[in-house]
C-alpha cells in the first residue's frame, strides 16, 4: 500500500539585532530588536522510497539564487534526499534582514552577511526531520480584508487561499501549506525591528499546526487600501482574519489528495535584460517625482507617489550599474493530484498569475512567486505605460514578459 509521509518543523532564525533590515529604500539603520519571530519552516512529503518534495519557506524578502541554493543542499541534507527535491520560498516580508541574500536590486544596496547566512544554513542542516503517516486534502476559500490590488482598489487580485492541510492518522492537523497573494508590508519603512508580518501572525493563529506560507503573485497586491495603521495591533488582525478563513475552509472535507508523494520538475528560463533609460532621463522623472510628494503622510494615493518618485531614483541606479544582458531564471512546477504549484523567482502581477492559471492544464494550479531566486517585478501592460514603481525598476520589458509567460505556461503543461 502506497503511504505518504510527512516531517514538518518550523525554526525560529531571528537575528540579533545590529543588522540591517530589507524591503524598503527610505529605510536607515539596522535592527533594534524582534517584534516577532522571523521563521524557516520545511514541509517534506514523501513515500518510503520516494524523495517526494521538500518545500522550505523562509521569512524573508527574497531567497536569492545563492542563498536558494545553500538551503536547499542543507534541507537536502537533512532529510537525505537530491537538493533539486528542495523549494526555497521566500515570504517577501519587509522587515527581514538584508544579509541573508544581499543585494536583490540595485535600489536597496547590499551585501550578504556570511555569519547570517552560516546561522541560517546550519540551523537547517542539523533539523531532525522525523517521519509520520498522513492524509493530504486540497482546500481553498475567499480572503477579503487583507490585501486589494495596489494601485486600485478594484483593480485585479487573486483573493483565494491555497491550503494543503495534513491530518495524522488521528485525524489532527500536523502541517498546513498556505498560499496567498499580497505584500506583507503593514510595517512600513520607520519599523527597525525583526517582523515577519502578517503571514507569522496567520502562522501563529493557526498553532500548534506547522504552517508553511507561500507568496502568490503579488508584485501590485498589497494592505495599502486595506490596513487600518501600522503596527503589531495591525498584523495581528490582517494575520488573524486569514487565519480565520483558513480554519472556516479546513472545517469542510476538502478535496482528497493521492496517498503518493508530489513530484518536482525543474527547467531554466534565459531572459534578456531591458534596455535602461539613460540617467539623465530617469534623473527628471525623480525631480517630477518629488514634487508630488507630500513628505510625512501615509494615505494611499501619496504613497503611490512615494513610490513611483523611488522607482525613477532606482531606474537610475539601474543605469549607472553594470547589469548582465540575461538572466537565468529557475522555474519548477510541483504537482500531486489535481494540484500544481507553479513556481517562479520573480514578483508577478496578479493578472500574470491568472493567465497561467488560466492557461494551465492541471484541474487546480497555483502560482508561486519569490521562489528559488529573485529576479524583481514582472509587470503588466497597464503598469508599463503608467510607469509605476515597478514597471521603473523591473529587469524584463513586455515582450519578455510575454515570453516568460508563454515558455513557463508550456512547460507546465508538458
Amino acid at each position: 500500500m502506497t503511504e505518504l509521509l510527512l516531517a514538518a518543523k518550523s525554526l525560529d532564525v531571528t537575528p540579533p539585532p545590529g543588522h540591517r533590515l530589507d524591503g524598503y529604500a527610505a529605510r536607515t539603520g539596522v535592527a533594534t530588536g524582534t517584534a516577532d519571530p522571523l521563521r524557516a519552516t520545511l514541509i517534506w512529503l514523501s513515500g518510503k522510497d520516494d524523495p517526494g518534495v521538500l518545500w522550505l519557506t523562509l521569512d524573508a524578502i527574497a531567497a536569492g539564487s545563492a542563498l536558494s541554493a545553500e538551503l536547499a543542499a542543507a534541507a537536502g541534507e537533512a532529510a537525505d534526499i537530491p537538493a533539486s527535491h528542495v523549494v526555497v520560498s521566500a515570504s517577501h516580508t519587509h522587515s527581514g534582514p538584508s544579509g541573508w541574500t544581499g543585494e536583490i536590486h540595485p535600489v536597496i544596496p547590499a551585501e550578504r552577511e556570511r555569519s547570517l547566512v552560516d546561522a541560517l544554513v546550519g540551523a537547517v542542516r542539523s533539523v531532525r526531520l522525523e517521519r509520520q503517516p498522513v492524509t493530504a486534502t486540497w482546500h481553498s476559500i475567499e480572503v477579503v480584508g487583507v490585501g486589494t490590488n495596489r494601485h486600485r482598489k478594484n483593480g485585479p487580485h487573486d483573493n483565494t487561499a491555497g491550503i494543503l492541510a495534513l491530518r495524522s492518522s488521528s485525524g489532527s492537523l500536523e502541517a498546513v501549506l498556505l498560499d496567498f497573494a499580497c505584500h506583507p508590508t503593514t510595517y512600513g519603512p520607520e519599523n527597525m525591528r525583526y517582523s515577519a508580518d502578517w503571514p507569522g501572525a496567520a502562522r501563529a493563529a493557526l498553532a500548534p499546526a506547522v504552517v508553511g506560507f507561500l507568496q502568490g503573485a503579488a508584485g501590485d497586491v498589497s494592505p495599502r487600501f486595506t490596513r487600518q495603521g501600522r503596527g503589531a495591533a495591525e498584523v495581528t488582525r490582517l494575520g488573524s482574519l486569514l487565519a480565520g478563513r483558513v480554519r472556516e475552509a479546513l472545517a469542510e472535507p476538502g478535496l482528497e489528495l493521492p496517498q503518493s508523494a508530489p513530484a518536482i520538475r525543474r527547467t531554466t528560463l534565459s531572459l534578456p535584460v531591458r534596455d535602461i533609460p539613460p540617467v539623465d532621463e530617469s534623473e527628471k522623472l525623480v525631480t517630477a517625482g518629488e514634487s508630488r510628494v507630500n513628505s510625512g503622510v501615509d494615505d494611499p494615493s501619496d504613497r503611490i507617489s512615494q513610490t513611483r518618485l523611488e522607482g525613477a531614483r532606482g531606474q537610475a541606479l539601474m543605469a549607472a550599474a553594470c547589469l548582465p544582458p540575461t538572466l537565468d531564471l529557475s522555474v519548477s512546477a510541483v504537482t500531486m493530484g489535481d494540484v500544481c504549484w507553479i513556481n517562479l523567482p520573480v514578483e508577478l502581477f496578479a493578472i500574470h498569475g491568472a493567465c497561467l492559471q488560466s492557461d494551465s492544464t492541471h484541474p487546480i494550479t497555483r502560482v508561486i512567486g519569490y521562489t528559488d531566486g529573485y529576479y524583481g517585478y514582472v509587470v503588466d501592460p497597464a503598469a508599463a505605460e503608467a510607469g509605476t514603481y515597478e514597471a521603473l525598476i523591473t529587469f524584463f520589458d513586455q515582450p519578455t514578459t510575454n515570453r516568460l509567460l508563454t515558455e513557463t505556461a508550456s512547460f507546465v503543461n508538458s
